[in-house]
């Protein structure tokens, strides 16, 4: 297997694991619930006494407090403080969201990033918070759950094929030792190392309210749903490690939400005495309690929120709160994304009650031929317009404009189709409120673009697929008592709820089916957007001057297309080589345009089957690629100069300035010669660049340099070394804000010339622009410099490794840091921003064709 396919397998096992998963948890639900009437759990659901509602609810309150401390104790964990106001958002946010969701830009670890970078914590410090709370979770539940099995082996033991006094006595044995080892790391701060991770204990006094908060949580959690149970149930404590194993198996699935997996496991594990429709009634009110509820309240709040971006109503009400107003800030940036989960939800929901009886039906005469087609195109109405949501979502989540304009209606009609359909006021209320909650986030929808634009990836169609294989199983068990035949698909009347519910699956079969049809066999454009010939090169030239990174100007090589956003105030450069399409560096202009700009590049490039890459991206836009779902890899650093700080004095650069002094005395004379250029410069210049590639063992690189182009060097002072009055070395300096930031591109000299020209070059040019007031200066990037030596690193970081330490064969990796160190530099990182399915190793290796030209301009130093 090649290493793409196998990075590709990689990729998608979790989601086809989790698919399996979630189809054996609904076959299982299924056969335990296959003798329930449906009609005993909805009674059993309205006859639920509203003091286990409030008792559920005040356990639901008293856990999600308990949650936002797993917050507190992870920021204390890395040495971190924050605000009480901002830890409560985010912790709450984060598992409200993440409970229910749990993937994409809605996960936990997504909505954590996005408050607390806000805030000031960067990336690798939020995914340590994240981290520890994975692990403080994981760890709670299973040792909670092995000792209560401790106290009451008997707990799950319809699942183990053992004895429940060995069971006692393993998990007896087990919460001992691992208590004992926990307090021992805590007390001595001693890690344990496995499989290369390094694991580190809080100290006593942190474990301690850990374990409190811990127990808090679980026991919250537990009597939630354990006061909602009927009589019969296992006493508390029992039921405490029926709970613990469910849960932990349910976040192994990797179901959002363990739904169809936990219920399986509860109902699996409960004595014979409770019916499984009591108990099926209970896990759904459970969910509604401790899922939905918060996520309401989460969802709630962030329509407030987009409220006040939109009208100013509660500017003041923040005001007095200054440390919530940057996380407040941040919320709109994952609307698209929540509001894509909710519409999924919501046409989700209209499949199910399809499926379910109507009643009207008994209230309409025999022969009301008026109330019947009402009653039939209401079923099928709410069917289509489920699935319009469903497929809507995708678009939704791309922030296109059309798709929340199509999502309102649907929910409209799909109010309507309940009226008709079953006289549903309280779902007509639903729905209708569903799309009044919509409507603030319209200024989060604000691109143009078609609603099958886009990528519907491997995750996508396994998430539909579970959705209507979950509508297929509650069809089945709603309707098992019908015996099938052919004549139910051509029965109407007043009494056909099993005919209406299937022609209503039909339907929204068959929409689905033809979406996808369409999707497979739309034409592919291949023919890259941009402007090849650069006819807006004045313009990008504009962008480019104002632009934070210099090495914008590498989009006038002529060797890159430019995608303009649609404002034409940003814009991304980027090649074609092979099936990538690879952008370089970070895009340029207006910050508030590049989300959808790169959303659209990646957009394009799927339509024309090919791969986004986008390569030497900086740190200064991580939020960005985060929220698109691009993962990162390191290729480099890139050297940069304070300027203001940098100085020759002192003795660490005492043997740089006798080699500068030296030159001088040697008479080489250093100079800057401002644009444009006479042509017998350029000639001259070009000798000395013919003689520096003679001396190479490839051809001229590009797309990531510049390369000698008379109208491209035109644009850029050039400083140059003569001596004798002959030029000997010179390079071309990219500028941008005002002169405030420098880049050097080209750098040639003749190649009897080598030893310490470069840096006397560098030297001089650092004096010069730190004297005309300049900020920063940027020696360029080392390519796979700085990436992690630990055992447990990704492949593409031990690759690279391998390649910096060997590859000076083909170029000499480690001596250009070493060189670029001698000037104290910043080190800042750059990455390699791609699709998750995509091999960083396959990426890597488009660009280094791209940027060597050839296979044989590989081998070139």
């Amino acid at each position: 297997m090649t290493r793409p396919s196998h990075h590709a397998l990689r990729s998608a096992l979790p989601i086809i694991l989790g698919a399996g998963l979630f189809v054996l948890g609904l076959y299982a639900l299924y056969h335990l619930l296959k003798p329930v009437n449906p009609a005993d759990v909805a009674a059993q659901i309205r006859a639920t006494p509203v003091s286990a509602l409030a008792a559920a609810l005040g356990a639901t309150a008293i856990g999600y407090v308990a949650l936002v401390c797993y917050d507190w104790f992870g920021l204390r964990f890395i040495g971190k403080t924050l605000d009480r106001g901002v830890v409560a958002l985010g912790g709450f946010l984060g598992y409200a969201f993440g409970n229910t969701i749990g993937v994409s830009v809605v996960s936990g670890g997504a909505v954590r990033y996005r408050i607390y970078s806000a805030v000031g914590l960067n990336a690798f410090e939020v995914a340590a918070v994240s981290g520890y709370i994975a692990i403080a979770l994981g760890t709670g539940l299973t040792l909670v759950g092995v000792a209560a099995l401790a106290l009451h082996p008997g707990a799950v033991g319809a699942l183990l094929p053992y004895a429940p006094s060995t069971i006692q006595s393993v998990a007896a044995a087990t919460s001992v030792l691992s208590v004992a080892l926990i307090a021992w790391m805590s007390a001595t701060q001693r890690s344990l190392s496995v499989r290369g991770y390094e694991l580190r204990i809080p100290p006593p006094a942190d474990l301690a309210g850990q374990l409190a908060v811990t127990l808090i949580d679980i026991a919250a959690a537990s009597f939630a749903l354990w006061v909602l149970l009927p009589a019969g149930k296992p006493d508390y404590t029992t039921f405490v490690a029926v709970y613990a194993a469910a849960t932990m198996i349910g976040v192994l699935s990797h179901v959002p939400g363990g739904v169809g997996v936990f219920e399986t496991v509860v109902i699996g594990t409960l004595p014979a005495s409770v019916p499984a429709g009591d108990a099926a009634a209970a896990l759904l009110v459970f969910r509604l309690v401790y899922y939905l509820v918060p996520f309401a309240l989460a969802f709630l709040l962030v329509a407030l929120n987009e409220l006040r971006l939109a009208s100013g109503i509660g500017g003041r009400l923040l005001a007095r709160s200054p440390a919530l107003k940057p996380a407040f800030a941040t919320l709109h940036g994952f609307s698209p994304g929540l509001v894509a989960a909710v519409a999924f939800g919501f046409g989700a929901w209209l499949l199910l009650i399809t499926m379910l009886p109507s009643v009207r039906a008994e209230a309409m005469a025999e022969g009301d031929l008026v109330g019947t087609l009402l009653l039939e195109g209401g079923t099928l109405a709410s069917a289509v317009a489920g699935v319009g949501l469903i497929i809507v979502s995708h678009g939704l989540a791309r922030r296109v404009s059309s798709a929340w304009w199509f999502a309102i209606g649907a929910l409209g009609t799909g109010a309507v189709a309940s009226l008709l359909n079953d006289y549903g006021f309280e779902n007509a209320a639903f729905l209708g409120a569903g799309a009044l909650l919509l409507l603030p986030f319209r200024n989060a929808f604000d691109r143009p673009g078609r609603l099958t634009a886009g990528v519907f990836d491997l995750a996508w169609f396994a998430t539909v697929t579970g959705a209507f294989l979950a509508a297929a199983a509650f069809f089945f068990f709603v309707h098992k008592t019908v015996p099938y035949s052919n004549d139910l698909w051509s029965e109407f009347s007043r009494d056909s709820n099993t005919p209406r519910a299937l022609r209503a699956g039909l339907a929204a079969t068959a929409v689905l089916f033809f979406f996808g049809i369409y999707l497979l066999t739309r034409p592919i454009r291949r023919t890259p957007p941009g402007d090849a010939r650069q006819e807006d090169s004045a313009h990008v030239a504009a962008l480019c001057a104002g632009a934070e990174d210099p090495l914008a100007w590498l989009s006038q090589t002529g060797d890159k297309r430019v995608l303009l956003s649609a404002s034409g105030t940003a814009f991304i450069m980027y090649a074609v080589r092979g099936g990538s399409w690879i952008a370089l560096g970070d895009p340029v202009g207006d910050p508030t345009e590049f989300e959808a700009l790169v959303s659209s590049f990646v957009d394009q490039a799927a339509q024309s089957n090919a791969r986004p890459v986008f390569y030497e991206v900086s740190d200064r836009h991580l939020p960005l690629w985060v929220e698109l779902g691009l993962t990162l890899h390191k290729v480099g650093e890139e050297a940069v100069v304070r300027l203001a700080e940098f100085s020759l004095a002192g003795g660490r650069f005492k043997a740089m300035r006798a080699a500068m002094n030296r030159r001088r005395r040697d008479g080489y004379e250093f100079a800057v010669l401002p644009a444009p250029h006479a042509p017998d410069l350029i000639a001259e210049l070009r000798a000395v660049s013919d003689a520096w590639l003679g001396g190479k063992t490839g051809r001229e690189k590009g797309f990531s340099v510049g390369r000698f182009d008379p109208d491209y060097l035109g644009r850029f002072d050039i400083p140059v070394v003569r001596k004798d009055g002959r030029i000997v070395a010179f390079a071309n300096i990219l500028a941008s804000r005002r002169g405030k930031h420098l880049a050097v591109d080209l750098m040639r000299y003749l190649p009897e010339e080598s030893s310490g020209l470069m840096e006397y070059m560098f030297l001089s040019l650092i004096d010069h622009y730190k004297a005309l007031g300049a900020a920063e200066f940027s020696l360029g990037t080392a390519p796979l410099s700085g990436l992690s030596e630990r055992s447990v690193a990704r492949s593409w970081n031990r690759f690279g490794r391998l390649i910096y330490r060997h590859g000076g064969a083909f170029y000499n990796f480690e001596g250009l840091r070493a060189f670029k160190q001698k000037f104290a530099p910043d080190w800042r990182p750059r990455y390699l921003a791609l699709p998750p399915s995509l091999s960083p190793m396959r990426a890597m290796g488009d660009v280094a064709l791209l940027i060597a030209g050839s296979a044989r301009g590989l081998i070139a130093k």
